[in-house]
C-alpha cells in the first residue's frame, strides 16, 4: 500500500517520535511511505489533493532513527491523492497556536478532499474538525469527567474555585501537551485574576476540579479501533510521573515514564469511551487517566508508543500497521460501500 503521514513540519518532527516509528514499521513491511508537512498540502485544479512529500526507497535501516533521518535528507517529491491508499493525520493543531494559526485546521480540511478521492483517512477528518479543542471531551459521559466549568467570566470561575475549596486546575480550551496548565490553591489565590486573564487571551478557560491522585501523574493508554492496544498480552499503557513541583505529567514537560498495569478500573473507562470513538471514526487515540477519571483524549497525535515498546520489549507499532493493511483490504473488497468513518475503526 501507499501510506502518507501528515506531520506538523519536517523541521520540528524528531526521529524518536511515534509517527516516524509507524512510518518505519510500514516501510519494513514493504509499503511506500511518505511524510508530509502541513505546509506542503495543496489542492490541484483537477479536484484532488496534491502534496510535496519526502520518501525513501530500496534501502535498509537498522532503526527508526537512521531511517527517518535519511528520509529528512531527501528532496521533496510530488504525490497525488489519486495515488494514495491511506492518509494518516498525525499533526498536532495545538502546536500551531500563535505560531501558524492557518495550519491548525489545514490537515483535516485537506483530509476531507483526499477522502472524497477514495483515500482512507485516519483519524476520520470530519470528526477531527470537531475535536480541535477540549470541548470534544465534554461530549463523553459525565461519569468519566472531573467537574468542569468552561468560561471567560471571572466571577463564574471564582465561584467554582470556592466550590472546590480553593483548589482547582486552570487550562486553555485550545491546546494540548500540558501547555499553560496551572494549579490554583490558597497559596496562589492572589494570582487567580491574573492567571484567568492570561489564559483568556487565547480564548476560553477550563476550570477543573483537582484530583488528589494527580500527584502521582497520569496513566496513558492507547486505544485502537475502539479497543485497548495489546501485543502478546501486554497492553500499551504507561504511568507518566510528574517531575518534582510540576503539575503536568507530559513527558516533554519533564514527566517520567514508568510501567503500569492494566486494571479493571482502566478497562471500564476504556469501555465507556469506546462507543463514541468508534462512531466518530477515531482509529488510534491516547486516553489519559487520573484515578477513576479521564483527564484527556488525544485524537490527533498521541505519543509514547516507542517509549512503551522499549519499556516492555514489544513492538506496538506492528498491530497498528496491520490494522491499516486490513482497512485497505476491506476497501478493495467493498469498493464504495463502506464510509470512511466506519472503515476507520473496523
Amino acid at each position: 500500500m501507499k501510506i502518507a503521514f501528515i506531520i506538523n513540519d519536517h523541521n520540528t518532527e524528531k526521529s524518536n517520535y511515534t509517527t516516524p516509528l509507524l512510518g518505519f514499521t510500514a516501510y519494513k513491511r514493504g509499503h511506500e511511505v511518505y511524510f508530509i508537512g502541513v505546509g506542503e498540502l495543496s489542492y490541484a485544479s483537477k479536484g484532488h489533493l496534491s502534496v510535496r512529500a519526502k520518501t525513501i526507497k530500496d534501502q535498509k535501516f537498522q532503526n527508526q532513527d537512521t531511517y527517518f533521518k535519511a528520509v529528512q535528507k531527501q528532496e521533496f517529491t510530488t504525490v497525488s491523492s489519486e495515488n494514495l491508499d491511506v492518509l494518516f493525520l498525525r499533526n498536532n493543531p495545538a502546536d500551531e497556536i500563535n505560531e501558524r494559526d492557518w495550519a491548525q485546521n489545514a490537515a483535516f480540511i485537506f483530509g476531507e478532499i483526499a477522502m472524497r478521492n477514495g483515500v482512507i483517512v485516519l483519524n476520520h477528518p470530519n470528526s477531527l474538525a470537531g475535536a480541535v479543542n477540549k470541548m470534544y471531551f465534554q461530549h463523553f459521559p459525565e461519569i468519566l469527567r472531573p467537574k468542569t466549568v468552561i468560561s471567560r467570566d471571572h466571577s463564574e470561575i471564582k465561584e467554582f474555585f470556592a466550590e472546590q475549596k480553593q483548589k482547582m486546575i486552570l487550562k486553555p480550551l485550545q491546546g494540548s501537551g500540558g501547555t499553560n496548565v496551572f494549579m490554583m490553591d490558597k497559596k496562589n489565590e492572589h494570582n487567580l485574576s491574573q492567571t484567568i486573564d492570561a489564559i483568556c487571551r487565547d480564548g476560553f478557560v477550563i476550570a477543573q476540579e483537582y484530583l488528589p491522585a494527580a500527584k502521582g501523574g497520569d496513566t496513558r493508554l492507547f486505544i485502537m479501533n475502539g479497543e485497548p492496544l495489546k501485543v502478546d498480552g501486554q497492553y500499551a499503557v504507561m504511568q507518566r510521573v510528574n517531575a518534582s513541583g510540576e503539575v503536568r505529567s507530559n513527558i516533554h514537560a519533564g514527566g517520567r515514564p514508568e510501567k503500569a498495569k492494566m486494571t479493571d478500573q482502566i478497562m471500564e473507562l476504556a469501555d465507556i469511551v469506546r462507543p463514541k470513538l468508534v462512531q466518530d471514526g477515531m482509529f488510534l487515540v491516547g486516553i489519559d487517566i487520573v484515578g477513576d477519571k479521564l483527564m484527556e483524549i488525544n485524537v490527533f497525535s498521541p505519543g509514547g508508543l516507542n517509549v512503551m515498546g522499549d519499556m516492555y520489549g514489544v513492538d506496538f507499532s506492528v498491530p497498528v500497521i496491520e490494522a491499516i493493511e486490513k482497512k485497505v483490504h476491506y476497501k478493495e473488497m467493498y469498493n464504495d460501500y463502506l464510509f470512511n468513518s466506519r472503515l476507520a475503526t473496523l
